[in-house]
């Protein structure tokens, strides 16, 4: 795991996950938003760098996070075809976005950022 951030999904904003360290290169495997004390089902999600924030994951919406301590894995697995994904310079800085506020939502779901540094 690279890294645990807390977010406030009942505001429509910005969240920096982690920054590539110098010398390195980041391949994002996939990322965990766990629900924290309220239902987020209507919040809406994308992952990427700081310049494309949908660039790892386009509009993810957390329909199933219902309750406290729901978890949701959000990674680019189509069918039956080779997942492509994205390969991070240093200083990459990776975000997640709250494109759309959950009103009733959580305002401590948590984020947590899995990938390879090579």
């Amino acid at each position: 795991m690279l890294s645990t951030t807390t977010l406030d999904v009942q505001t429509a904003t910005v969240t920096t996950l982690y920054t590539v360290p110098t010398g390195k290169r980041l391949v994002i495997d996939h990322v965990k938003v766990i629900c924290g004390t309220a239902a987020s089902t209507t919040a809406i999600l994308t992952f990427g760098q700081s310049t494309a924030v949908t660039d790892f994951l386009d509009s993810q919406t957390m329909t199933n996070l219902a309750a406290q301590y729901d978890c949701v894995i959000c990674a680019p697995i189509p069918n039956a075809t080779p997942v492509k994904t994205k390969s991070y310079a240093a200083a990459a800085i990776i975000q997640v976005d709250v494109g759309t506020a959950d009103a009733d939502g959580s305002t401590d779901a948590k984020v947590l950022l899995f990938g390879t540094l090579y």
